[in-house]
C-alpha cells in the first residue's frame, strides 16, 4: 500500500473514532430521566371485575287491579309481612254486586222463557203426531195442508226452544263474568313476602294497568329470602365473567362490611347507556346486566339499595408480575436506539401514541402495528431498553407477564409521564420516591 493510501486509511479511522467519542460524550451529557425502579417478582394475582348496581329481591310481584273502583279497605302498610292469599285491598263492591243481581235476574228470565219454549215444543210435537196418525188412518179427516202446518209449527217450536236455551247459556256466562268482577273487588297477596312498596291510599280509585303499569300499580310484594345484586358490566369485561364466579359485594347502607355472593345470571342482551354526541360521532356505552346472589344477606336489607360487586374472574398463584403502570405501547420505529436513522422522523408521531398501559383487551394484537411492552433497565449503564412482553390476567396493581422478562430484572415502574416520554436506550436514574402508586394508577385510568 502506498504512503498516500495509508494516510487516507488512518485518517478515515481517526474520523470514525472521533465520531464515536463525540457520540459517547453526547450520550453522557444527555440528562437521565428520573423514574421509579422495581424488580420483576412472583406474586399471587386475582383478576377482578368491579361494577355497580342495586339490591333486588330474587322474586317480586307488582300487584294491580283488574277492575276500576274506589278502595274502601287497605288493611296493610308498607313493610308489612303478608302471607299468600291474605287480603291486602278491598274495592267498593256495590256496582259489581248490583251487576251480579242483574245477571241473576236476567238468567232467571231466560230460564223461564226456556221453560215456556219447552212447553210450546211439547204441544207442537203432540199436535203434529196426532194429525199424522189420523191422516194415516183416514186421509179424509186431515188434509195434507193441515198436516204440513202442524209440522211447521213443530219445527218453529223446536227452534224457539233452542234459542231460549242459548239465552240461558248466555245468561250463565254473563253471571259468571259479573261474579268474577265481584270477586276481584277483594285483592289478595299473590305470594308470601314483604310489602316493599305501597303506591295507593285508602279512598283512592284503583284502575287497571292495561295502558300504564305505574298508573295501575297498587303495591309490590317481594320475597326477601333470596337477595341479589344486579350490576351493569361493560362489554369488554362481561366476556371474562362466568356462571358461579365468586364475588364480594359492598352495600352503601352497610359500610365497612362486605358480603359473599356468586354470579347466578349473565344477560345475553345489552342494556344501552346514555349516549354522548360530539359533532357527527355518537359514543354509546354498551353494558350487560349481571346478577350476583348473596350467600348470607344482612338483616334489614332493602330493594334498590346501592351496591358494588367485585367479581373474581381468575386467580394465579406465584406468577411473574409487573406493575400495570409499567406497561406501555410503542410503534416499531420507537423501539430502535435514538441514533438509528429514520427514528427521528417518527419521533413526533410516536410521542402521541405512547400511552398508559392498556387493558389486556387493548393488547398489541388489537392495536395492529403498536407493540406492547415495558422498559428493562441495565443497572450497570442505567439505560432503559424497550422489551416487548405478553401479559395474562390483570390484578389490582399488577399484570401477569407470560413472556418477555425474567424474574429479578429491573424495570421502569413509573411515573406515568416518564414512561410515556421515555425512548429506547434512554438513560434513567432512581427517583427518591417508591414504586408506582395510586396516583399513577389514577392517571392510567
Amino acid at each position: 500500500m502506498s504512503t498516500r493510501g495509508k494516510i487516507v486509511l488512518f485518517g478515515g479511522l481517526g474520523i470514525v473514532l472521533a465520531g464515536i467519542v463525540v457520540l459517547s460524550a453526547a450520550k453522557r451529557r444527555q440528562p437521565a430521566t428520573e423514574v421509579r425502579l422495581e424488580k420483576v417478582q412472583r406474586r399471587d394475582l386475582t383478576a377482578i371485575v368491579t361494577a355497580s348496581g342495586k339490591i333486588e329481591p330474587k322474586k317480586k310481584v307488582d300487584v294491580s287491579s283488574d277492575i276500576t273502583g274506589r278502595i274502601v279497605d287497605l288493611p296493610v302498610h308498607e313493610g308489612d309481612l303478608v302471607r299468600q292469599g291474605q287480603v291486602v285491598v278491598r274495592i267498593d263492591p256495590l256496582q259489581y254486586q248490583a251487576a251480579v243481581d242483574r245477571m241473576e235476574a236476567t238468567l232467571a228470565g231466560a230460564r223461564a222463557a226456556a221453560t215456556q219454549a219447552q212447553a210450546n215444543k211439547d204441544q207442537a210435537d203432540r199436535a203434529y203426531n196426532r194429525a199424522r196418525d189420523i191422516r194415516a188412518q183416514n186421509a179424509q179427516l186431515v188434509s195434507q195442508e193441515a198436516l204440513e202446518t202442524a209440522e211447521t209449527q213443530m219445527r218453529i217450536a223446536n227452534a224457539n226452544l233452542e234459542s231460549a236455551q242459548r239465552q240461558v247459556d248466555q245468561g250463565r256466562a254473563a253471571l259468571r263474568e259479573a261474579q268474577d268482577a265481584l270477586r276481584k273487588t277483594t285483592i289478595v297477596a299473590p305470594m308470601s313476602g314483604r310489602i316493599t312498596r305501597l303506591a295507593v291510599e285508602n279512598g283512592e280509585v284503583a284502575v287497571p294497568g292495561t295502558f300504564s303499569r305505574e298508573t295501575g300499580l297498587l303495591m309490590t310484594v317481594s320475597d326477601l329470602s333470596v337477595i341479589q345484586v344486579t350490576v351493569e358490566v361493560d362489554e369488554t369485561d362481561v366476556v371474562r365473567i362466568h356462571m358461579g364466579d365468586s364475588a364480594d359485594v359492598s352495600i352503601d347502607a352497610f359500610p365497612d362490611t362486605s358480603f359473599a355472593g356468586h354470579v347466578t345470571k349473565i344477560s345475553n342482551s345489552s342494556v344501552r347507556g346514555a349516549s354522548t354526541t360530539t359533532g357527527l360521532n355518537t359514543d354509546q356505552a354498551v353494558d350487560f346486566d349481571v346478577e350476583v346472589t348473596l350467600d348470607h344477606p344482612p338483616p334489614g336489607v332493602r330493594p334498590d339499595l346501592s351496591a358494588t360487586a367485585r367479581i373474581i374472574t381468575a386467580r394465579r398463584h406465584n406468577v411473574l408480575s409487573v406493575p400495570i403502570i409499567s406497561l406501555t405501547v410503542r410503534e416499531p420505529s420507537d423501539t430502535l436506539p435514538p441514533s438509528t436513522p429514520g427514528r427521528s422522523a417518527r419521533r413526533g408521531a410516536s410521542a402521541d401514541t405512547a400511552k398508559a398501559p392498556p387493558h389486556r383487551a387493548d393488547s398489541a394484537t388489537a392495536r395492529g402495528r403498536e407493540i406492547e411492552g415495558l422498559f428493562v433497565v441495565d443497572t450497570g449503564s442505567m439505560q432503559a431498553r424497550f422489551r416487548p412482553v405478553r401479559v395474562g390476567i390483570a390484578g389490582d396493581e399488577y399484570f401477569e407477564v407470560l413472556t418477555g422478562v425474567q424474574e429479578g430484572q429491573t424495570i421502569v415502574a413509573g411515573p406515568y409521564q416518564a414512561i410515556r416520554d421515555l425512548h429506547n436506550d434512554g438513560r434513567v436514574k432512581q427517583s427518591k420516591g417508591g414504586r408506582a402508586g395510586a396516583g399513577d394508577q389514577a392517571k392510567r385510568q
